[in-house]
C-alpha cells in the first residue's frame, strides 16, 4: 500500500507542527482572554499551509486571512476566533476545517498617569488587567497634595474620546467596586483645594 506511508506521514508531519506552534509560538493568555488591536496572533489551517498566516490585529481589531481578506477579531477569545474564521472557511473554501488562533505575543497594554502621583508617566499592564487603586501603586502611590476624589481618565473608544471622573477615595473606604484600567487610558490625579 504505497499511498498509506505516505499519508502516514503526512499525516504524522501535521501533528507535529500542530502541536509545535502553540508550544513555541504562542504566549500563555489568562483564561477568558480577549483579543484586542495590536495584539498579535497566528490563524493555522491544518492541512493547508498555504492559509496559514500571522499578524497584528490592526487598529479597528481586524486581522487580512488568505482568501478571507480583513476580519474583525477583538473582543473575542482565541477559541471564538477559531471558531469565526473555520466558519467563514467552512461557508466557501474548506469542508470541515480544522483551524487554531494562538495568541503570539500580546500588543502594547500601556496607560498613563499624570498629575499628583510620585512618578508620573508611562507603565505597562498585566494581561490580566489592573483596577485604578493598583495603576496608583505602580506610579509609586498620591502625592500628599493629591485629591483621590477627583481623578480623570481619558478613554479612547470608537466613536472618540471620552472623559470618565472617578473617585477613588469610596474605593479605598470599600464602598463599591474597583474601576478597570484599559490599555491607552490616561488617568490624571487632581490636586486637592486648601
Amino acid at each position: 500500500m504505497p499511498g498509506t506511508g505516505a499519508s502516514q506521514s503526512a499525516a504524522t508531519s501535521a501533528s507535529r507542527s500542530a502541536a509545535s506552534v502553540p508550544a513555541t509560538a504562542g504566549v500563555s493568555a489568562p483564561a477568558g482572554y480577549t483579543l484586542t488591536a495590536g495584539d498579535q496572533v497566528a490563524v493555522e489551517v491544518f492541512g493547508e499551509d498555504d492559509l496559514r498566516t500571522s499578524g497584528r490585529l490592526n487598529s479597528e481589531g481586524n486581522l487580512t486571512v488568505p482568501l478571507l481578506g480583513s476580519i474583525h477579531l477583538a473582543g473575542m477569545t482565541p477559541t471564538q476566533a477559531a471558531s469565526k474564521v473555520t466558519e467563514l472557511y467552512s461557508r466557501d473554501y474548506l469542508v470541515n476545517p480544522k483551524i487554531n488562533v494562538t495568541l503570539v505575543n500580546y500588543g502594547s497594554r500601556r496607560f498613563t498617569i499624570l498629575g499628583q502621583i510620585n512618578r508620573p508617566g508611562i507603565f505597562e499592564m498585566s494581561p490580566d488587567g489592573i483596577d485604578l487603586l493598583e495603576a496608583v501603586a505602580m506610579a509609586g502611590g498620591y502625592t500628599r497634595i493629591a485629591a483621590p476624589e477627583r481623578i480623570t481618565v481619558r478613554r479612547h473608544s470608537a466613536s472618540g474620546d471620552e472623559i470618565v471622573k472617578v473617585n477613588a477615595k469610596r474605593f479605598t473606604k470599600g464602598k463599591g467596586g474597583g474601576f478597570r484600567v484599559e490599555p491607552g487610558d490616561t488617568i490624571t490625579v487632581g490636586e486637592s483645594i486648601f
